[in-house]
C-alpha cells in the first residue's frame, strides 16, 4: 500500500472515515473539497488523503487539514482500498470523495443518523448537485427510492459523492475490485445491494464538479463499456445472454444524458 506519512493521530472518538485519493494536480479544487469536508461539525471524523508523497503541495494540504496521507498505490480503486484499510475500531461508517468534488454542509450527520437507526442498512445516499468547473450549479439530480433497483440493469442514479457507508458491510462484501477504473461504485453498490438495504436521505448530499478533466467525462466511451461489463457480472447467469436488449436503450439514453450536461456546462461559462 506504499510509505504512509501521519500527520497526526486517528481520533479515537471519530466514527467516520472519509477517503480522499487525489493525484495532487488540481489543489485549487482539492482546497475547496478539503473546506467542505471541514463543514461537517459537530461529526468527528478523520480524513485519509492517498496522493503520490513526492507531491510536496498537496503534503502542505494534508498537514493544513490534519489528513493522514497514505502514498499512492497506482488506480482510484486501490487508492480507495488503501484508505478503507486505514479504518480504526472507532470507525463506523466510511466515505470517498473526489478531489474536485464537494460534500454539503451537516450531510454526514445527517446520514449517519439516518443509519444509526436502521441497523439493516448498508447506505445512506442522497441528492447530487452537478456543478461546472467555476462551481456554478447546472442541476440536481434526485435520485428516487427505486434507484437502488434501477442500477441493476439501467442507468445507475445513486450518486457516490456523499454517500455514506457502514464499514462492517464494506468489508463484508470485500474491497474494490481494482481491476475496475470507472465503475469501481457501482460494482460496490450492487454488492451492498445483496445484503442491506439503501437509505434516501431526501436532499442534497453533495456536489459533482462535471468538468473537461474529470475522469467519468473524459472517458466516457470507456466508462460505458466498463458499466456494462459490471452489470452483466452481477445479473444471474440466465439473464446475461439477455443484457443487448437493454444495453443499447440505456447507452443511447446515458450518452444523450451527457451530451446534455455538456451543453448546460458550456452554457453557463459562456454565460
Amino acid at each position: 500500500m506504499g510509505t504512509q506519512r501521519k500527520n497526526r493521530r486517528l481520533e479515537k472518538t471519530a466514527r467516520m472515515l472519509v477517503v480522499l485519493p487525489t493525484l495532487g494536480e488540481r489543489t485549487d479544487l482539492l482546497r475547496k473539497t478539503l473546506d467542505s469536508i471541514k463543514m461537517q461539525s459537530p461529526v468527528m471524523y478523520d480524513v485519509v488523503m492517498i496522493y503520490p508523497l513526492k507531491s510536496t503541495d498537496t503534503a502542505a494540504l494534508a498537514k493544513e487539514y490534519g489528513a493522514i496521507s497514505v502514498d499512492d498505490p497506482g488506480g482510484i480503486s486501490a487508492a480507495v482500498n488503501a484508505g478503507i484499510a486505514q479504518a480504526k475500531r472507532s470507525h463506523d461508517y466510511v466515505t470517498w470523495i473526489g478531489d474536485d468534488d464537494i460534500v454539503t454542509e451537516n450531510s454526514f450527520s445527517v446520514a449517519m443518523k439516518l443509519l444509526d437507526q436502521a441497523p439493516k442498512a448498508v447506505v445512506a445516499f442522497g441528492y447530487c448537485d452537478y456543478i461546472d468547473s467555476e462551481g456554478n450549479k447546472l442541476f440536481t439530480s434526485r435520485a428516487g427510492n427505486l434507484a437502488p433497483w434501477l442500477m441493476t440493469w439501467g442507468p445507475n442514479l445513486v450518486p457516490c459523492p456523499g454517500a455514506v457507508f457502514r464499514l462492517s458491510a464494506i468489508r463484508s462484501v470485500g474491497a474494490f475490485d481494482e481491476t475496475n477504473k470507472y465503475s469501481m461504485d457501482l460494482d460496490m453498490f450492487l454488492r451492498l445491494r445483496k445484503i442491506g438495504k439503501f437509505i434516501n436521505t431526501k436532499r442534497v448530499q453533495a456536489a459533482f464538479r462535471w468538468h473537461p478533466t474529470s475522469t467519468t467525462v473524459a472517458n466516457r466511451a470507456k466508462v460505458v463499456k466498463e458499466t456494462e461489463a459490471v452489470k452483466r457480472k452481477h445479473l444471474p447467469k440466465f439473464l446475461r445472454p439477455f443484457t443487448p436488449l437493454w444495453n443499447y436503450p440505456v447507452r443511447v439514453a446515458t450518452t444523450f444524458a451527457a451530451r446534455r450536461v455538456n451543453h448546460i456546462a458550456e452554457r453557463s461559462l459562456e454565460g
